[in-house]
């Protein structure tokens, strides 16, 4: 009868060691990950600038920075003064789209920074 008892105890003590080990195991697993899509949470939540839609898919880059120009002077979410904020967008757009944006687009959008800077009396 005392085997029985530490047979018992054995099991219940294996027991109590695997199910400790399954939660921490699913404490680990329930770990939020970050998420895949960062920049878009930055463009929706972040205090930059209230762009027009479709702003960096216009034709000329000196309609690009003056609707850039506009959207920062006319913005109540910027945190800094109207150029760095427009400069930062339009930064942010560029390293966002990375390798997918097209060569004749990206040439586009670096002259728009200059045509930017041109806006703001930066030269």
């Amino acid at each position: 009868m005392a085997q029985v008892r530490k047979t018992t105890h054995s099991r219940k003590t294996t027991a109590r060691k695997n199910t400790s080990t399954r939660r921490s195991a699913a404490r680990k697993g329930t770990k939020r990950a970050a998420p895949k899509r960062w920049s878009q949470r930055v463009t929706k939540e972040s205090d930059a600038l209230d762009l027009k839609r479709g702003v960096f898919k216009l034709s000329s880059p000196r309609k690009i920075a003056a609707s850039l120009k506009r959207s920062a002077e006319h913005s109540a979410r910027r945190k800094t003064g109207a150029y760095r904020s427009a400069l930062s967008m339009l930064t942010f757009y560029i390293n966002r789209a990375g390798k997918t944006l097209p060569k004749i687009q990206r040439e586009r959008l670096e002259k728009a920074k200059v045509e930017l800077k041109r806006a703001f009396g930066r030269e």
